[in-house]
């Protein structure tokens, strides 16, 4: 699966993307930030908020409960602001 980041949560993690293979214990957007959180300090100062993570799987916005198991990419990035 392809791991995306944008704006502040990239500049947190310190990359653009990668490519990851998930555990099978990771099967919803809730489970991978847990996961994630996990991986290392930059990225549990990253995803230190999960209320302010947004979270996309292959384009379409998603929730926490949403199941991640069939997808492709998987963005997170900050709320967006109009302007």
């Amino acid at each position: 699966m392809k791991l995306v980041y944008f704006a502040w949560v990239r500049e947190r993690i310190g990359r653009r993307e990668e490519e990851i293979a998930l555990p099978a214990s990771v099967a919803t957007a809730g489970d991978l930030l847990a996961w994630l959180k996990a991986r290392g300090p930059e990225y549990e100062h990253a995803l230190a908020e999960p209320r302010a993570i947004r979270i996309a799987v292959d384009h379409v916005h998603a929730k926490a409960e949403t199941p991640i198991g069939s997808a492709r990419e998987v963005a997170l990035f900050p709320p967006m602001t109009g302007g």
